[in-house]
């Protein structure tokens, strides 16, 4: 019982940290493969989709354990989410609550603000804007940039590569410009 009370509390920096970073090496030598998520919707789609798309033709075969991984991350999402919860509200920074009830953002019953991420704010241009375009600019990103943040970040840079360490630098950038520049706005739509 004291390891589930244990396993319920967030892991600091120092612990999850090094774990997510020897999953890298852990994958290069158990078979010279390569961390990453965003790719196995391509997979997905070639696997399933039998249409003559060139960008689908290849042996998608080979990375069934990427699928397998994906898999993994959502079985242990969801385990935590059910089993592992700690019943306590998120914990959100006083100063960004703050900062957010400005834009009549009040409730952190989940993950993300409720205010923002439901069904009937998808009719809305703050909603739209946020779920609809902002999913379809993470989409085109991360096939423009070839990869995610984390497979660029985690993976690219362990291994020394230049346009991950581009590709991170510049993720950072749009990201900090997003937050204090475009988010503001949009939240007061």
């Amino acid at each position: 019982m004291q390891f589930l009370e244990w396993i319920k509390q967030p892991w600091p920096w120092y612990v999850a940290g090094p774990l997510i970073g020897l999953v890298v090496p852990l994958l290069l030598i158990m078979g010279n493969k390569s961390f990453g998520v965003s790719s196995s919707l391509r997979h997905i789609c070639a696997a399933c989709i039998p249409a003559d798309i060139p960008f689908f033709k290849y042996n998608w075969r080979k990375e069934t354990w990427n699928l397998f991984f994906v898999a993994g991350i959502l079985l242990g999402a969801f385990i935590a989410t059910q089993w592992l919860n700690n019943g306590q509200p998120i914990a959100v920074n006083p100063k960004l609550a703050n900062d957010l009830q400005q834009y009549n953002i009040h409730n952190y019953s989940s993950i993300v603000p409720v205010e923002l991420f439901n069904w009937p704010s998808l009719l809305t241009a703050r909603g739209f804007i946020l779920l609809v375009v902002g999913g379809f600019l993470v989409g085109f990103g991360t096939r423009y940039a070839g990869g995610c943040t984390s497979g660029h970040a985690i993976m690219g840079l362990s291994n020394l590569q230049w346009p991950s360490l581009v590709a991170t630098c510049c993720f950072m950038i749009g990201g900090f410009i997003t937050a204090n520049l475009i988010l503001p706005v949009i939240l007061n739509l």
